[in-house]
């Protein structure tokens, strides 16, 4: 039997995304810019990613890797010294312990500032990802840590609206 890869089969037909945020940067990175795109697909969603303007490090074995999250607020506000405050903490319907928010993402790997990912999840619909918030942070998360993976200062924030 012929294996048939999933993304060819189901993922990529898909039209339109159903919800979608585009990501600015603040103050500290005026130049990070980026959309994510959330897909209705099987029984979650397919999300994509593409951002510019991350935080890269060229030196020989820097990690460049970033925490990416969905957090529960509904805005990209905040004071001054804590930007992004009001996107809240990770979303978390199921209150469970980190890394098992339903808003745990994989993180993004910046090469010269750029990343891209797609991948698909069941932990959520486009639908119940509607009104919340993409967060980028400036450390990577190390998947321990609680309640939320150490991830470092929010640099970048999204709304994620219907499409």
């Amino acid at each position: 039997m012929k294996h048939a890869p999933y993304a060819q089969t189901m993922l990529l037909p898909l039209g339109k995304p159903r919800a979608r945020a585009e990501v600015a940067g603040g103050s500290a990175y005026p130049k990070l810019s980026g959309r994510v795109s959330f897909y209705a697909a099987g029984k979650g969603t397919l999300l994509t990613a593409e951002f510019r303007g991350l935080p890269y490090d060229a030196a020989p074995c820097a990690s460049n890797v970033l925490g990416f999250h969905i957090h529960a607020g509904g805005a990209c506000t905040g004071a001054s010294g804590s930007p992004f405050s009001d996107a809240l903490g990770h979303y978390n319907p199921g209150d469970c312990p980190h890394p098992a928010h339903a808003g745990d993402l994989p993180p993004l790997f910046s090469n010269r500032g750029f990343a891209f990912q797609a991948f698909y999840t069941e932990r959520f619909t486009p639908e119940e990802a509607v009104g919340k918030t993409v967060i980028v942070h400036d450390k990577r998360d190390d998947f321990t840590s609680q309640p939320a993976g150490d991830s470092g200062n929010r640099i970048g924030c999204g709304v994620i609206e219907r499409v």
